[in-house]
């Protein structure tokens, strides 16, 4: 997938059936909300941001297993505290941030099907999103966007109880 999404990146221009396919499912839907008149413009793109962060949250919700998420973050709170209380022996710092290491396989098996389902369309919608957002806030939008997401995301995590 992250292959795949790597190269319709990389050769959008050149992919003019990809570019034009997508352009037409998007132009006439969220391209309506970018082409509202200043400053009404910059609104759509507030909610271009919460509707695909509503999505991303809604698709880590159903697609990963909630349960064994949340009793990894549990045990990962426990042995954070254990660290906290063995600051001062290392030997046994290092043992428990081995143990901490440990997390991250299991952590990463749990989360990687729904990045597998949306990698692809979120490259797809970032390439087009780019031909609108560059000519209003130049290089910029990117950055614009992830404290957006960022945002919106915190809250619907919270709303929707996603772990």
């Amino acid at each position: 997938m992250f292959i795949i999404s790597a190269y319709i990146a990389s050769s959008w221009d050149s992919l003019p059936l990809v570019k034009n396919t997508v352009s037409s499912i998007l132009d006439p839907s969220l391209g309506i909300l970018l082409k509202w008149p200043n400053p009404y413009n910059y609104v759509g793109f507030i909610i271009i941001i919460g509707l695909t962060s509503l999505i991303l949250t809604l698709a880590q919700k159903y697609l990963s297993d909630q349960a064994a998420l949340r009793e990894l973050k549990k045990e990962q709170k426990i042995l954070s505290e254990e660290m906290k209380k063995y600051k001062e022996h290392p030997e046994k710092l290092m043992e428990l941030q081995k143990k901490q290491l440990e997390f991250l396989p299991k952590t990463f098996e749990l989360t990687m099907k729904p990045i597998m389902f949306t990698t692809i369309p979120i490259v797809l919608f970032f390439r087009w999103f780019g031909m609108y957002l560059n000519p209003m806030f130049g290089g910029w939008w990117i950055l614009y966007y992830l404290i957006g997401s960022m945002i919106f995301s915190g809250i619907f995590r919270k709303l929707f109880n996603v772990a």
